[in-house]
């Protein structure tokens, strides 16, 4: 869910200022699992602009502090959320973790890195949700070492239904800064695509794999 209208489009056009988001209708991006995609988003490129992850980090906070208070830590998962999940810990001055997508297969194996106290109240830190795999993988590992995870914030979403529904079943709110439909529409208003490029972006968010 994006809370702030105003932060989400601010949040949409640094993104593709710095190309963080990439649109091709006419020649799809391929990701890992098969899916075929008009868009490719990098939100790891935010680092490298000061005032843009001023912005994020900033924004994130705000959100954390009016919805959860200061009885959570931070946990980022990696890798794409290691680093903006420790700029907003700092801003809030809570503890801070992150977690690997599986344990280490040396020294003492963690999974989790950091030193949070067990029965603690977590919120996951994602710097993209899409299929909902990866970011389900974490808050389970988290669940299953005695965290509880009252949320998960991430700078942006595909928000696909059936991504949704997977944390629904698993009880966990997910909010983001932006997402895909706050993408189409500034890019409809824009006037920068064709009708029939815009009826294409929105039907690969209802069925992207089917979609091509």
């Amino acid at each position: 869910m994006v809370l702030d209208k105003k932060v989400a489009k601010q949040t949409v056009d640094f993104l593709t200022q710095i190309n963080a988001i990439k649109l091709n209708t006419k020649n799809p991006f391929t990701w890992t699992s098969g899916i075929k995609s008009p868009i490719y988003c990098d939100n790891r490129l935010v680092l490298s602009y000061p005032k843009i992850r001023e912005f994020i980090a900033n924004s994130m906070s705000q959100i954390i502090k009016n919805k959860y208070g200061n009885d959570v830590s931070i946990v980022g998962v990696a890798t794409g959320a290691i680093a903006i999940g420790i700029m907003i810990a700092e801003r809030l001055n809570l503890p801070y973790a992150y977690v690997r997508p599986e344990p280490k297969g040396h020294g003492l194996k963690n999974q989790i890195e950091g030193n949070i106290n067990k029965n603690s109240n977590v919120l996951v830190i994602e710097d993209l949700i899409s299929t909902g795999k990866s970011s389900l993988n974490a808050i389970n590992a988290l669940k299953s070492n005695g965290y509880n995870v009252v949320g998960m914030l991430s700078i942006f979403s595909y928000n696909f239904e059936f991504a949704n529904k997977k944390f629904v079943s698993e009880k966990i709110i997910i909010n983001s800064l932006a997402d895909y439909n706050t993408l189409v529409e500034i890019i409809q208003s824009s006037g920068d695509l064709s009708d029939e490029e815009i009826s294409r972006l929105k039907k690969w968010r209802e069925d992207p794999k089917s979609w091509s």
